[in-house]
């Protein structure tokens, strides 16, 4: 009798594994319009060139990762319960940083087409002296206090992803001099630091240039929390970098391939968010992510 029941029980798991496999491959045969979507728009994308010395793929031997790969790696995917990214400002921010922390939050949420919430700031006081340090004449913050200390003890009502920006430089260990950011892609959440966006201080007439590093960075970091690799395949927002400069090099359009891996993660219309992505672009003065939202347009119209 024992074996009979093992036997029912195995035949049960087998019968359910194929089914899931079925159904995973029943999900990959996207509709007819969205691949040919994603096969319009490749014709925009720009191929990487050879890797300089200084750059991010100059020391670093990523293989990259395929729709496939990403299609059948486990991420996380929104769900009625599981659907907002959450932004929390850490420090004093002045009115010109508070204005580009509202215009992050409008892109975020319609570059993931997912609702997007500013939280209320909170203090640099929540890291302690152990915790901070002054490097070249300013204070800097431990990344990862912020990360396991302060941000991952927040339970934002339907979260799915929290970003915390601090206005304050960061650095990850004592020998670093400073990182952008740090991230738990496996807790979706993630810190970034303003500081050496802003070219010593943002103005007014350098907003526009802090603001599209802003943007690409945080896209990017929260990419990675949806389960999205470095792109090595394309000029594309999910580049590694390894600076500013690189930074400033590389695209704030996602490649057609990676645009793929996103909707297929979340379910949005493309046209609709390359045509908000446009007019926020277009509102914004924001040229070169206006021209290419506007390319992209033009090859599926």
């Amino acid at each position: 009798m024992k074996k009979i029941i093992l036997f029912l029980v195995i035949l049960f798991c087998s019968c359910s594994k194929e089914k899931v496999k079925e159904t995973r491959k029943e999900t990959l045969k996207e509709i007819p319009e969205e691949v040919s979507y994603f096969k319009q728009i490749k014709s925009n994308d720009i191929k990487l060139g050879e890797p300089v010395y200084g750059d991010w793929l100059y020391t670093r031997k990523e293989k990259g990762q395929t729709f496939d790969q990403y299609f059948r790696s486990k991420h996380i995917v929104p769900t009625n319960k599981v659907n907002i990214i959450y932004i929390r400002p850490i420090g004093n921010f002045n009115a010109l940083q508070n204005k580009q922390i509202e215009l992050l939050n409008e892109y975020l949420e319609i570059y993931f087409q997912l609702q997007t919430k500013t939280l209320d700031p909170i203090s640099n006081d929540v890291v302690p002296n152990s915790a901070r340090r002054i490097s070249y004449g300013h204070e800097q913050l431990l990344a990862g206090y912020l990360l396991n200390d302060v941000l991952k003890e927040e339970k934002p009502l339907n979260r799915i992803a929290l970003m915390g920006l601090s206005e304050l430089d960061l650095y990850p260990k004592a020998e670093w001099n400073y990182v952008f950011g740090l991230a738990s892609y496996r807790d979706k959440v993630g810190v970034s630091s303003i500081y050496r966006l802003q070219d010593g201080e943002l103005t007014s007439a350098n907003f526009n240039l802090c603001l599209s590093r802003l943007l690409k960075i945080s896209s990017h970091e929260i990419g990675h929390m949806f389960g999205m690799h470095h792109c090595i395949n394309a000029n594309c927002v999910m580049n590694g970098t390894n600076s500013m400069e690189e930074t400033d090099r590389h695209s704030i359009r996602l490649c057609s391939v990676c645009q793929r891996k996103l909707n297929s993660c979340i379910a949005y219309d493309n046209e609709k968010r390359l045509t908000d992505l446009e007019k926020y672009f277009k509102k914004n003065n924001l040229i070169d992510g206006f021209d290419l939202m506007k390319k992209d347009l033009g090859v599926i119209q």
